[in-house]
């Protein structure tokens, strides 16, 4: 059935009731084996074999609950969480808001989550057995609790949790919707607690991910990428949503949180310019913030990322965006003369 036809009954919900109701489709929906990578699309970052360069975004999955079923709608990876050490309601509702006009979302959720042991206990149960096929890649997104008083204590608790159940660990400091969060993006809080983290993680040496926000000044961009080289992070995700506000049409485009969508586009794409400029092909990049289309995701690997990532725009694009967005994205390889995604990063840079 195309999404067409069943989004007038989604939108006649709320927004979160929606995005439950999909989670809760999903969860129905029985666990395929990964298909056959596409040679074309499959490349190695931060040590992970990823069999195409589209992956679900953090926040869409809170608890752990579907991410392993997201290759079958043509993801190449997906990214679980926010979780946090202890389980938390987040910010009253509403919280979640749809801009129909703008293409675009507005959240201010505050991480509410279950906590890391609920979401473990059920990660462990999902995670293929050995001799059952490839299992899909699954990174998992850790942060802080909103009332804790030590935050990287809630960091180094997530990533000694979660090391052993996940492909990768994303440390999440770019979110608008826990005070104060953010602040740890500056660079003597970054340096403790990259440190910290990266003691945390142990003899696996799980990779870690650093995710930042799009609202960076130029010496915010310095100091992050000299922080992810001197702490040796795996990857950096570029980027968090905003809490900027470009010109909007939309009725709700006065409620606080956090941007995402189509409006995050230009924004999030500089973002990957600025750093790939200073990193060049030092630290791997991944994209996020506003792709909706193959086009989009193009610019973005020809900016420097290797990887992107998308949620919004599953609300108005529906479920399969990924699968039209890879092979959308070898069609313009091959307009372009390109037989890998990875000769594609970058060329723009």
């Amino acid at each position: 059935m195309s999404y067409r036809l069943v989004r007038p009954l989604f939108f006649a919900l709320d927004a979160e009731r929606a995005h439950h109701l999909s989670v809760a489709l999903l969860r129905m929906m029985p666990f395929a084996a990964p298909p056959a990578p596409d040679a074309a699309l499959t490349q190695t970052v931060a040590g992970i074999s990823f069999p195409n360069p589209v992956g679900l975004a953090a926040g869409y999955d809170k608890e752990g609950l579907v991410a392993h079923k997201m290759h079958a709608l043509g993801f190449g990876f997906a990214e679980l969480g926010t979780l946090t050490p202890m389980p938390q309601p987040g910010n009253p509702q509403p919280r979640l808001f749809r801009l129909v006009e703008d293409r675009a979302v507005i959240n201010r959720m505050g991480f509410n989550n279950g906590g890391l042991a609920a979401a473990a206990e059920r990660v462990a149960k999902r995670r293929r057995p050995a001799g059952q096929g490839a299992a899909p890649v699954i990174g998992i997104n850790i942060g802080a609790n909103k009332d804790a008083a030590d935050r990287i204590a809630d960091y180094v608790t997530g990533v000694t949790c979660m090391a052993p159940l996940a492909d990768y660990l994303t440390v999440n400091i770019s979110s608008p919707n826990t005070p104060g969060l953010r602040a740890l993006q500056d660079r003597a809080a970054l340096d403790q607690l990259l440190a910290a983290v990266m003691a945390a993680r142990g003899a696996d040496r799980t990779p870690i991910f650093l995710k930042v926000a799009p609202d960076l000044e130029p010496a915010d961009v310095e100091d992050i990428a000299a922080a992810c080289l001197d702490h040796q992070v795996d990857a950096l995700i570029v980027s968090n949503t905003t809490i900027s506000r470009p010109p909007l049409r939309s009725a709700h485009a006065g409620e606080s949180g956090g941007l995402s969508g189509a409006p995050l586009t230009d924004l999030s794409l500089q973002r990957i310019r600025d750093f790939r400029r200073i990193l060049g092909n030092r630290l791997p990049l991944i994209g996020v913030g506003g792709i909706g289309n193959a086009e989009q995701a193009y610019a973005r690997l020809r900016a420097g990322a290797s990887l992107i990532q998308l949620y919004s725009a599953l609300v108005y694009e529906g479920p399969y965006l990924a699968k039209r967005i890879n092979a959308g994205l070898k069609k313009l390889m091959a307009r372009d003369g390109f037989t890998h995604i990875s000769d594609v990063v970058g060329i723009d840079s």
